[in-house]
């Protein structure tokens, strides 16, 4: 099916980037798949030597950014799908955060795919055509207590990926915005950086919320390889969203977020709206 297409995948090593990367090559396309240990991603060379092509990236190095994208149309001569994947969650209060861990989270699942992102936009404008998947997570539209350095960083990316889909509608590139709920890869172990400055006299949400991950590891009711299955789908369909939230536990969250968002407002509508100058009636801003 898609014999001739290429992906581009970031942290294909572990994960989400890895089942979508082996789910892409087994349906015969191609793909680079990027790591910032390549030797990982050796057995997958061996297996599809043709198709697939392994490339060092560590997303918060401009350098081999602008190195990966450019091996990329060298190899292919064409992208058809950027994923941006790589990320990983810290967790804790925010009080409890040093300063190098709030930048470095932002450096990798923010500035990271933004880097990248940019990076492609002349390539996918010069051909008129492409699909850019933003990984973001249930927590990029919900926040949770002791979760707020991570969410706020998906919270980001989501905003950025709703504009670019905007700037972009139409150029012939698609944008959309993954968000999981729980799913059975290494979030909850490995790719988990803790506050260095924990306070649990104060913050008990802290120490409940990892908690949760810790019971939790190993039993998340989501797939990740039919997680895989439907990014393609998604990546083949006529008509993509621009947001994909994967899971039950995703949907039903975000759908309470929704209805929880028309609550607050609800009330306090009228006095909202009675801020307006006497005699001018607000559009929709963006409309």
């Amino acid at each position: 099916m898609g014999s001739k297409k290429v992906w581009f995948i970031t942290g294909s090593s572990t994960g989400f980037g890895r089942h979508l990367t082996e789910e892409a090559l087994e349906q015969g396309y191609r793909v680079v798949a990027t790591a910032r240990k390549p030797k990982i991603l050796k057995d997958l060379e061996d297996k599809y030597p043709e198709n697939v092509r392994i490339v060092k990236l560590d997303v918060t190095k401009p350098e081999e950014v602008r190195s990966a994208v450019s091996e990329t149309i060298k190899q292919f001569g064409q992208i058809d799908f950027v994923v941006n994947n790589a990320g990983y969650g810290s967790m804790g209060a925010i009080e409890e955060f040093t300063d190098d861990q709030i930048r470095r989270q932002f450096e990798t699942n923010f500035f990271g795919a933004l880097s990248v992102t940019r990076e492609f936009l002349p390539v996918l404008r010069a051909q008129k055509s492409g699909h850019i998947f933003n990984f973001s997570s249930v927590g990029g539209f919900v926040s949770f207590p002791s979760a707020g350095l991570y969410c706020s960083s998906k919270f980001a990316l989501e905003a950025v990926s709703e504009s670019l889909a905007g700037e972009l509608a139409t150029s012939g590139i698609r944008v959309t915005i993954v968000e999981p709920g729980a799913f059975r890869t290494e979030f909850n172990a490995s790719a988990l950086d803790v506050a260095e400055n924990l306070l649990p006299e104060v913050y008990e949400t802290t120490q409940q919320f990892l908690g949760w991950l810790k019971e939790n590891d190993g039993k998340q009711p989501g797939d990740p390889r039919k997680a895989a299955q439907v990014i393609i789908k998604v990546a083949e369909s006529e008509n993509p969203p621009l947001r994909l939230p994967l899971g039950e536990d995703a949907i039903t969250t975000i759908e309470s977020k929704l209805e929880s968002v028309k609550q607050d407002i609800t009330p306090w509508r009228k006095l909202g709206v009675e801020t307006t100058f006497e005699g001018m009636k607000a559009e929709a801003i963006g409309g």
